[in-house]
């Protein structure tokens, strides 16, 4: 070994050896990272000794590793045998990857009250010793359930709270995305004496998606990790940056924190949410109702503000300020109270709770209060909206996306509030005054939907909606929450979730372009009493998110995806979508080019030009003339002509010609439009670049557009053309493709793949999460009230074996166990359950119990008890036997 100074480090040993055939070498290239003086001594010498032995360590240890990483993927269902083995392949890797971003649950259902007693200790050390008596009754293991029940008898809210939201995973890896420069990254997944840690973290976008996969197969925790969603917004509608087992964080303003105000304040609320509301609703039914009125959900206090509305309409592009007081006060609550001191307060100083639909509520409010009819959801918080590549919209960029992921969450809440008990839910007098003033602005205009919103009657609405939703902010900001309770009427909620609906589906309507496809994202363009929308290119992401609204019928649904596959975001080299059409960027010398024209009809750019004044116009050899090339925005414009305006020679061209120069600047350099890197780059999220979450985001939504034909009563001819685009769209995917193809390991995700280049970027990527969700459609499991169901509506042919072979699988009790399986069958696990196909002459189900009882019955369900011993993960249940009476398949 030679010490290199001044140049990279070279450590790597090379070798050159022949091989006969049938011979072969071993070699071992290892990287022991992290380690202290005394380990180093002991590695050195243990090198230095038997070399025999080393290797024998070394291949013990990573078959060791190998069989703890194959026990953790299949504890989340990622064990598969399937006819299609790169199909079983590919869903291994993506739930490995999915849950090295979100974590796994360490031990089943099975919580240990230590750690238990470590979180409360963390979150809030005033409720742990005031509740010593409730712990000390709890044995050392138990089980979620029996403790959410038990925190629920004990009427202590803060208690019920914080069972609710200890989540005991583990593996998790990943803290937001480690390329971007404001990330943190952290591996924490053992204690400093060894043991495992429980722990997770992650930005507001990863942590939930990721959950929302694993919810499948520990549903258990699925409200769980609803209430640590709604706990982590706030008053106003909004969310942290961060959300960890610690609590949430956010980022503070700093000089040595550029990308500080970058982060995801309003992002991927609704969808994320949505989902799992859904599942929730599939396998509890009836659970979100008795939350409802219940008063155990809190509010982040995040200490940024958002200005006044008449503020954001002077400056779109300023609109949030960090209160350093506030943060201030926050820090020494956290201090003398634990991380709950981050969440917003009652006059006594002790977690102000709200029920599940005040919740639910706000974030709609919120969202109405940004809406701009036919436009979409104004993007006004300086924070990116749904797609960071396009986070240069925020400002005056209208969400087309937000709006579609809103109709299906306000559809959702209609069916399921239709079926409450109750006559009304409780809300505080803050809310409700909201509440009402929105659902008046909305019953005022309603009238207008019918033929449409000109320019100022768009204006009208907006203004309405945009100043309600800030006094509502305001009145927070300044005084707070009373506390004060009020009866919303079930009856006025619903009808105006209706009335939202209208306006909603109207403005989608509306945003359906000329050639079939739907817009995502919009311009708002301010005028005197007036707000204009103009629309960008098209982008894949516009038609994911409608067809996921819920909105299409599925023919409506077909006629677009037939559209999309002939339009420019078609890549046909790996038959694939981009994110936005590919095209030519002009150079340098093309922009910032004046129409001469308009420079001949201004006095003050002419006056400037003959008096070879620089402030404000460039003048080139070739007679084109410029704006000077350090002027970055409007603002800079304005200073040049407050200083110009100081010139007696200039002042009155100034005054007169004010307005004009501000529209020549925005006219040569269209600011408006400006995306951000879906404009400007040509990987990542750019141009020509293909985004392999959202081709697996367009999967899912394609799969749900047909499931939901398919109950709507849809033809059969139009659901058999919809899997026909399911499957073409999946067959796109690169495990579908050769190395050569695809320039990657094709099992694995990747991010992306820019143009004439391979895939980049493994396993950092959020299409694991669709495609494991996607998974269970295409085997034929559906959660439906409660129960399992088995539908082989898109179950293809090669999915089965063609020879006797054997799965071995991880039971719910970690014990590794062999399943011997007939021709013509396919096996997967769900809540680590072994779910068997055969096919066979008969449709029935075979349920093997824990005590070796076999139970068979016709048909392709099992009922709610049977489903609840799965979901449980109780091991009553050995293994499922759905036989398949497919008849003469036709299916490819």
């Amino acid at each position: 070994e030679t010490d290199v100074r001044g140049h990279p480090g070279e450590y790597l040993i090379h070798a050159a050896f022949d091989l006969a055939s049938g011979e072969e070498r071993k070699w071992h290239i290892v990287a022991d990272l992290n380690q202290d003086h005394s380990s180093i001594v002991a590695l050195v010498n243990s090198i230095r000794g038997d070399k025999a032995m080393i290797s024998e360590l070394l291949e013990e240890d990573v078959k060791r590793g190998t069989s703890d990483l194959v026990a953790i993927v299949a504890s989340a269902d990622g064990l598969q045998l399937s006819g299609d083995r790169l199909s079983a392949v590919h869903h291994f890797s993506n739930t490995l990857f999915n849950i090295m971003r979100g974590g796994v649950f360490a031990h089943n259902y099975t919580i240990d009250k230590e750690d238990l007693r470590d979180f409360f200790r963390v979150r809030n050390r005033p409720v742990l010793e005031m509740c010593e008596a409730f712990f000390a009754e709890l044995p050392e293991e138990v089980s979620v359930n029996t403790l959410l029940t038990s925190a629920a008898k004990s009427e202590h809210t803060d208690l019920e709270r914080l069972c609710y939201q200890y989540l005991p995973l583990t593996f998790s890896r990943r803290h937001g995305d480690p390329s971007r420069p404001w990330n943190q990254f952290s591996i924490n997944v053992k204690k400093p004496d060894g043991s495992q840690a429980l722990d997770y973290e992650g930005n507001w976008r990863d942590i939930f998606q990721n959950w929302e996969a694993l919810a499948y197969s520990y549903p258990e925790y699925v409200e769980s990790m609803i209430c640590s969603f709604v706990c982590a917004t706030t008053a106003d509608g909004y969310n942290p940056y961060r959300v960890t087992r610690t609590g949430i964080e956010w980022e503070k303003p700093s000089p040595d924190a550029t990308w500080a105000n970058i982060g995801y304040w309003g992002d991927h609320q609704i969808i994320y949410l949505q989902k799992l509301l859904e599942i929730s609703d599939k396998f509890h039914p009836g659970t979100l109702y008795t939350l409802l009125n219940r008063r155990i959900f809190s509010h982040a206090n995040v200490p940024y503000r958002i200005r006044l509305y008449s503020e954001m309409l002077e400056d779109c592009y300023n609109t949030i300020i960090f209160d350093d007081s506030l943060d201030g006060r926050i820090d020494m609550k956290v201090a003398g109270l634990g991380t709950d001191g981050r969440l917003v307060m009652d006059a006594d100083g002790n977690v102000f709770h709200v029920g599940l639909a005040e919740k639910l509520l706000i974030l709609l409010l919120a969202k109405l209060a940004n809406f701009v009819p036919e436009g979409g959801i104004w993007m006004n918080t300086q924070r990116p909206e749904w797609n960071d590549a396009n986070n240069a919209l925020a400002g005056k960029g209208l969400s087309v996306v937000t709006l579609c992921y809103l109709r299906r969450f306000v559809a959702f809440l209609q069916g399921l509030l239709s079926g409450h008990e109750a006559s009304s839910i409780h809300v505080t007098q803050e809310t409700k005054r909201t509440f009402d003033v929105t659902s008046r602005i909305l019953q005022e205009h309603k009238d207008t939907l019918q033929g449409g919103f000109d320019d100022r009657a768009r204006r009208v609405v907006m203004d309405a909606l945009g100043q309600a939703g800030s006094d509502h902010r305001q009145n927070v900001y300044e005084k707070g929450l009373t506390g004060t309770f009020t009866d919303l009427d079930l009856e006025d909620l619903l009808g105006f979730l209706q009335m939202s609906l209208q306006y909603i589906e109207q403005t989608l309507k509306a945003n359906r372009r000329e050639d079939g496809l739907y817009h995502a994202y919009n311009i708002l363009q301010f005028g005197d009493g007036s707000a204009a929308v103009s629309h960008l290119y098209e982008m894949l992401e516009g038609q994911v998110a409608i067809l996921s609204s819920g909105l299409l019928a599925g023919e409506e649904s077909l006629t677009l995806l037939r559209t999309l596959r002939n339009s420019k975001l078609y890549r046909a080299d790996q038959h694939s979508y981009i994110l936005y059409p590919d095209r030519a960027l002009p150079g340098f010398l093309s922009k910032n080019c004046l129409p001469p024209n308009r420079v001949k009809k201004s006095g003050l750019l002419t006056k400037l030009i003959e008096a070879g004044d620089r402030t404000l116009i460039l003048k080139d050899e070739n007679g084109t003339c410029h704006f000077p090339g350090n002027y970055r925005n409007v603002r800079d414009v304005e200073h040049a002509l407050s200083n110009l305006k100081e010139v007696a020679e200039y002042a009155d061209l100034v005054e007169a010609e004010h307005d004009l120069i501000l529209e020549l600047f925005e006219e040569v350099f269209d600011h408006a439009s400006f995306t951000g890197r879906s404009g400007t780059f040509f990987a990542y999220e750019g141009l020509g670049s293909i985004y392999w979450h959202m081709v697996s985001k367009l999967l899912l939504a394609v799969q749900e557009t047909l499931l939901q034909a398919r109950t709507q009563g849809g033809s059969a001819s139009t659901i058999q053309a919809l899997i026909d685009a399911y499957y073409d769209i999946r067959n796109g995917i690169g495990f579908n493709k050769s190395p050569q193809v695809y320039g990657a390991f094709p099992t694995d995700p990747y991010s992306h793949t820019p143009a004439g280049q391979g895939a980049k970027q493994p396993g950092m990527t959020g299409q694991v999460k669709e495609e494991l969700l996607a998974r269970w459609a295409e085997l034929g499991i559906f959660i439906r009230g409660g129960a399992i169901a088995f539908d082989p509506l898109m179950l293809r042919e090669d999915e089965f074996t063609t020879e006797e072979t054997c799965f071995e699988y991880i039971d719910v009790h970690g014990r590794k166990r062999p399943l011997d399986l007939p021709p013509h069958s396919l096996v997967y696990t769900f809540c680590q359950v072994p779910i068997v196909y055969i096919r066979s002459d008969n449709d029935e189900v075979e349920i093997a119990y824990s005590d070796d009882r076999l139970h068979r019955t016709a048909g392709h369900h099992l009922d709610v008890e049977v489903s609840r011993h799965i979901f449980s993960r109780d091991g009553h249940i050995e293994r499922i036997t759905v036989f398949l009476n497919l008849g003469c398949w036709t299916k490819e």
